[in-house]
């Protein structure tokens, strides 16, 4: 189902001139709310630590992979973005057990905005060649 072009129509500014997100839920959330299922599926069941956080790091980056193969072998847009969100469930789940655990104690959507702003005045590739 093809529902058109994304675009900034879903932030809208607050009173102070901030962007905000038009959802009922922040990442925060979202990642809560996956890292309860991957715990209930029995992703989390090895103590926390740093040798696990690189174990789901390399999980990720299998599930980059699966997007560009599945580009590679024109798989199609459902595959193609399903992959995307293997990406986003893997990382915001890394994410809620980090937190969880006391590894990390900023919130993913006040760095997101935060990392958002410092991007607007950064240079064209930041930079870089490319």
């Amino acid at each position: 189902m093809n529902q058109g072009s994304i675009t900034t129509s879903s932030l809208q500014t607050s009173s102070k001139g901030e962007m905000v997100l038009v959802t009922d839920y922040g990442l925060d959330v979202l990642a809560a709310l996956l890292h309860e299922t991957a715990i209930e599926k029995g992703f989390w069941d090895k103590p926390k630590n740093f040798d696990v956080f690189g174990n789901k790091l390399a999980l990720i980056h299998s599930e980059v992979t699966e997007v560009l193969e599945a580009m590679r072998k024109n798989k199609g847009s459902e595959e193609i973005v399903e992959e995307m969100v293997d990406i986003l469930i893997r990382t915001l789940d890394l994410y809620a057990s980090m937190r969880n655990g006391g590894f990390v104690e900023h919130s993913l959507d006040e760095i997101l905005f935060k990392k958002m702003e410092i991007n607007k005045d950064r240079a064209k590739l930041h930079g870089n060649l490319f």
